[in-house]
């Protein structure tokens, strides 16, 4: 049962990232209404080909500091506090229009672009991913394999499935129930906070 904790984490963690305001779902949104939903899950699929300079320093990270537990612990808490603000800024922004400019097709290089220029994807790998790809790997390899393929499943799942909707996706992110989503998501996400903290002092204290 613990190792489906992290896939757990995973599920919500890519969820949250799926559908809070930001630079790439805006353009999902963009991409899909202008030139038709496939170029709106083309974007939707970007995380896969620019998370992974971060990830690779995850695991160059978890690799070379494995033995250093300290560091961990530091790791732990600053990825807290990232959470804690991830969980304020979904709980403050629900609701919050999302801005559309206009763009040209080219709807995987625009992707590609505007995740790599944003720094929330490295920020989570190495505060968040880090951390908990650590933790994970105490239970067992599977455990890691399972954090990361649920985020990315969610993640991508989410944006596509408000590529689909189009039309209908930016009238939805206004919508009551997808402000009680990101609300409640928030609070998951400082409850996980509370998880990491935790871990990190296990780590200073070992």
């Amino acid at each position: 049962m613990e190792i489906l904790q992290y896939a757990g984490a995973g599920l919500l963690l890519g969820t949250m990232a799926g559908i809070s305001p930001g630079p790439l779902l805006a353009l999902v949104i963009n991409q899909s209404v202008r030139h038709g939903r496939s170029e709106g899950v083309k974007v939707a699929f970007t995380p896969l080909i620019t998370d992974l300079p971060a990830v690779l320093l995850s695991v160059f990270l978890i690799t070379e500091l494995a033995d250093n537990k300290s560091v961990f612990g530091y790791i732990s808490f600053a990825g807290a506090a990232y959470i804690i603000y991830l969980g304020y800024e979904s709980i403050a922004s629900a609701g919050r229009e999302v801005e559309m400019k206009s763009t040209g097709t080219g709807s995987l290089r625009k992707g590609v672009l505007t995740n790599l220029l944003n720094p929330h994807p490295y920020m989570f790998w190495i505060s968040v991913g880090t951390p908990l790809m650590m933790q994970a790997l105490e239970l067992s390899i599977f455990a890691v394999v399972l954090f990361v393929v649920a985020f990315y499943l969610t993640i991508i799942g989410s944006k596509v499935i408000i590529a689909l909707l189009a039309g209908k996706a930016k009238r939805f992110l206004t919508g009551k129930a997808y402000v009680w989503t990101l609300r409640v998501l928030g609070f998951l996400l400082i409850l996980m906070a509370l998880f990491l903290a935790k871990e990190g002092w296990r780590y200073l204290t070992v």
